[in-house]
C-alpha cells in the first residue's frame, strides 16, 4: 500500500510525462520500472534491514 503524499507525487510525474511525451504512462508502470531497475542491478537487496535502510541506501545511491 502507497502513502497518500507518495500517490501525490507519482500521479504528479505521470502527468508531467504525458504532457512531455504525448505517451500512456502510469503510477503502476512507474513503480514496475523503479523496482525491476533495482532487482536488475548490482544493488544488493539482501542487505538491507529495514524500509528506512533500504530508503536511505536508494536515495543515496541515485544522488551520485
Amino acid at each position: 500500500m502507497l502513502f497518500n503524499r507518495q500517490i501525490v507525487r507519482l500521479d504528479s510525474a505521470v502527468h508531467v510525462i504525458r504532457k512531455k511525451t504525448g505517451k500512456p504512462l502510469n503510477r503502476a508502470a512507474i513503480i514496475r520500472a523503479i523496482i525491476d531497475g533495482v532487482l536488475d542491478s548490482s544493488f544488493e537487496v539482501t542487505a538491507i534491514t529495514s524500509e528506512g535502510d533500504l530508503r536511505q541506501r536508494l536515495a543515496r545511491l541515485l544522488r551520485r
